[in-house]
């Protein structure tokens, strides 16, 4: 597959809805050159936000989830309420699965050269707090690991964004079927991946 040909998957998170930041999201990626290939808004029922979270990563992303969760409460002289890394990380996908399906979420697929790693640039750190200013969470939110943790709930940072080309195909397949990705031109492709810029002139 052509670098150019890579997809990824953006969600944009119900707190993302309701801060009413659809288009300055959509404005950030769209700016780049990457290309919407489709959008849609649903309110995910809890079974399809937990196959999200983990269909993906399986019982090694729950344990992995569980075990940084733990360090983070021992980093701060705390005790996991949980007694295991499993127990951890079913707790967390239950929270994560609670927020994704608070309320309407917009599901996109992108399109352009490097689209994964391109998206979470632009999108920034999983933590706000700590997201870089001029990336998308760093800009336009304020959560922090601390606060959702006093809270006991899923940090809020607007997107979700696919972490490697191979989850964004898994994820992609299970947002969208096949026949809701459009496949189209745009006349910024020619100045963007022409080799020889033959488009340009009449």
């Amino acid at each position: 597959m052509h670098p150019k040909e890579e997809k990824t998957l953006v969600l944009i998170k119900p707190d993302g809805v309701q801060r009413s930041l659809i288009g300055e999201i959509i404005k950030r990626y769209e700016r780049t050159g990457l290309k919407l290939m489709s959008l849609k808004m649903i309110v995910p029922s809890i079974e399809l936000a937990t196959r999200h979270y983990y269909e993906i990563g399986g019982d090694a992303w729950l344990e992995e989830v569980g075990r940084k969760a733990r360090a983070a409460y021992e980093k701060k002289g705390l005790q996991s309420p949980y007694k295991t890394n499993m127990d951890n990380g079913q707790a967390v996908l239950k929270a994560n699965a609670k927020y994704l399906s608070s309320g309407p979420v917009i599901a996109m697929i992108w399109q352009g050269n490097q689209a994964v790693e391109l998206v979470r640039k632009i999108t920034g750190g999983t933590e706000p707090l700590t997201s870089d200013i001029g990336t998308i969470r760093g800009d336009f939110t304020l959560d922090s690991y601390t606060m959702a943790d006093m809270d006991q709930r899923s940090v809020r940072n607007l997107i979700h964004a696919s972490g490697l080309p191979e989850e964004a195909e898994r994820e992609i397949k299970i947002w969208f079927s096949e026949d809701e990705i459009l496949r189209y031109n745009l006349v910024q492709d020619k100045i963007l991946y022409d080799v020889n810029l033959d488009g340009i002139k009449e």
